[in-house]
């Protein structure tokens, strides 16, 4: 878990990064750690961006499993077979 920053700690660390860095050069180190800040966001972005598509890639490919199993079913078919088979059970029960 992430530590909550407060204010007064952030107000330390500038004046820390003050002194050890110095007035001159803190522009520039501040600059590049914006920097390397806005390269890990997209880094994090560009991972869950991958996440999100091989989900969907999942998705859709279970979603084609259904359709082809819907394609393949034929319910009328089965409806047929089972009355004539109810049909062929009538007549030899009338037969005998």
């Amino acid at each position: 878990m992430i530590p909550q920053i407060g204010f007064v700690e952030l107000l330390v660390l500038g004046v820390i990064a003050l002194i050890v860095v110095g007035p001159k050069d803190l522009p520039a180190m501040l600059r590049k750690l914006g920097a390397m800040t806005g390269r890990a966001k997209a880094m994090a972005a560009e991972f869950r961006g991958a996440f999100d598509d091989m989900g969907r890639e999942v998705e859709l490919d279970e979603l084609r499993k259904e359709i082809a199993t819907i394609k393949n079913s034929n319910p009328i078919g089965d409806i047929q077979q089972e009355l004539g088979d109810v049909e062929r059970d009538i007549d030899a029960s009338g037969r005998e």
